[in-house]
């Protein structure tokens, strides 16, 4: 353990900026304060910039400092001296991931930034085949371990997570302080209905094991809940004999109607896919022609012929997973579930790959990216949640009218059940039992015109404003809101649970300030 005074460290960096050597010096009344923190890890100066850039690239906050915690022992310690600091204190604490939050929610201006990232090691995991007493089996995981991470880890055992993010180099208390989404989500629920115990560092330093049984109520709060109530520090993952295989499948809609009335037929099947999402694609040419480099037409001839220039087109993309000696099985079922469906049929392309390789096809589209430096630009994203009743009125203004074309981005839409969704969790979601996640998933390469994030913030703008006006009955996912009256109208009824609780674990509003939910020390009791 290393005894770190945190004057000393400043002292240092003067002496290093004076001779030649170019660096952020935080300002020494800040966290002087702080005094000698003894810590496993280590506290930096020289990564403040890295710290204060996400994803998003749209949004800078430089942190005063940040932590490479060794320990959980180290979170708490940090947390705990800036508690005891009092409402006095400008500092606050957040917690970074892998940096992937869109406007600035992993950054805190002036405050500490704790690198997550540094307890995400394989050998903190451990996986349990059987929990005993007819436990399901689980994995025990660091919030900083990335999910490819804990994917790797549970494989070796036969065994993976029931529910995923399409994106597997996102930390695992990074998704669940959010939700955590994807083509899984119909029949296992969001990430967050499939943990059975977190370790949580609350914003009073201290360190609380909670589950359904015990400490229930920050528990279902920090599902979620933003960060707002503590920090992540490990979560105990509920595991599933995992697949070998998986037949990856894709098919193209031209009418809105049978595409949606196809999903939410498979979504509410006993048999069906294990995998269901869907995509619009507006007025783009040669996809089936994209398709080929990884993707085999079921009828080549037929699929030549296809064009969809100047077309709004709907993209249904499915799995089954299945183990090499029973293909055969499996491509009786395919077969069956395709039957079904009222798909354009020269637009039938497949592929079987590794259970793995699906699970981290995202992560293949962002070296590419990279490669052509397009993966670090700005990224305006838009996701939001609409209900079932809705959503047909929602896509004739959207992708008939605001919407001219879908080059800047994937969009995705496909429906859940919200019945697999824990309603004791923070997450806010719409109130029918089927609503829609719809993701605008935007690039900004250019700093002017079409390519621009003035361009695509502005269809964003419109779209939220259509379905305000139209009482849509939306809820954000991943919402960007700046003030507390935004907050306030999104949780609704739920806003005094929430208020509740941030009083109770994070009194002095010192976590996540990224959030723009709590201003620190300023937190008005509900009326």
């Amino acid at each position: 353990m290393v005894r770190v005074s945190v004057v000393c460290c400043l002292k240092l960096l003067l002496l290093l900026a004076l001779g030649g050597v170019t660096m952020h010096v935080p300002d020494e009344g800040v966290l002087a304060p702080l005094g000698p923190l003894r810590l496993d890890g280590h506290l930096s100066f020289h990564d403040l910039a890295t710290a204060a850039r996400d994803f998003g690239n749209r949004c800078s906050l430089l942190p005063a400092a940040v932590l490479h915690p060794g320990s959980v022992a180290d979170v708490a310690a940090a947390v705990r001296r800036v508690f005891q600091l009092g409402e006095r204190s400008p500092l606050t604490v957040a917690a970074r991931g892998h940096g992937h939050s869109l406007l600035g929610q992993s950054q805190a201006a002036g405050g500490i930034v704790v690198r997550m990232e540094s307890l995400g090691g394989s050998a903190m995991m451990r996986v349990v085949q059987s929990g005993g007493a007819g436990v399901p089996a689980y994995v025990d995981a660091p919030g900083g371990a990335l999910w490819i991470n804990v994917l790797h880890e549970t494989l070796k055992h036969g065994l993976a997570p029931k529910s995923w993010t399409d994106y597997l180099h996102l930390t695992v208390g990074g998704t669940l302080s959010n939700a955590g989404v994807s083509g899984q989500a119909f029949r296992q629920g969001p990430q967050v209905s499939n943990v059975n115990q977190l370790e949580i560092v609350t914003g009073r330093g201290d360190v609380v094991t909670c589950s359904p049984e015990e400490n229930s109520d920050l528990f279902y709060g920090a599902l979620g809940g933003l960060g707002q109530f503590g920090i992540i520090t490990r979560a105990r993952i509920a595991l599933e004999p995992a697949p070998k295989m998986v037949r990856w499948i894709r098919v193209l809609y031209s009418d809105f109607a049978s595409f949606t009335e196809d999903q939410e037929a498979l979504i509410s099947a006993e048999e069906t896919f294990d995998y269901i999402e869907g995509f619009v694609i507006i007025n783009r040419t040669g996809i089936l022609n994209n398709w080929r480099t990884s993707f085999k037409p079921q009828d080549p001839v037929q699929a030549s012929h296809f064009q969809s220039d100047g077309k709004v087109l709907y993209c249904l993309e499915m799995t089954k997973n299945f183990d090499p000696d029973e293909a055969d099985i499996m491509e009786q079922e395919v077969g069956v579930l395709l039957s079904r469906l009222r798909y354009i049929q020269s637009t039938l392309f497949h592929t079987d790959v590794t259970y793995l390789e699906f699970l981290d096809r995202v992560h293949s589209s962002e070296l590419k990216l990279r490669a052509q430096g397009l993966w670090e630009v700005p990224h305006p994203w838009l996701n939001l949640l609409i209900p079932r009743s809705t959503i047909h009125r929602f896509a004739r203004e959207v992708f008939g009218k605001i919407l001219k074309d879908s080059n800047n981005g994937p969009i995705l839409l496909y429906p859940v059940n919200r019945s697999k969704w824990d309603n004791r969790t923070s997450v806010v979601i719409p109130e029918e039992e089927t609503f829609y996640l719809v993701g605008f998933l935007s690039s900004a390469p250019s700093a002017s015109g079409h390519g621009s994030v003035e361009h695509a913030v502005s269809l964003n703008d419109k779209i939220v404003d259509f379905c305000d006006k139209a009482g849509v009955g939306m809820k954000q996912y991943l919402a960007p809101y700046t003030t507390q009256q935004q907050w306030k109208a999104h949780f609704g009824a739920r806003w005094e649970t929430f208020e509740r609780r941030k009083h109770m674990y994070d009194p002095l509003a010192i976590l996540a300030p990224g959030q723009r939910i709590f201003p620190k020390a300023s937190l008005p009791m509900s009326s």
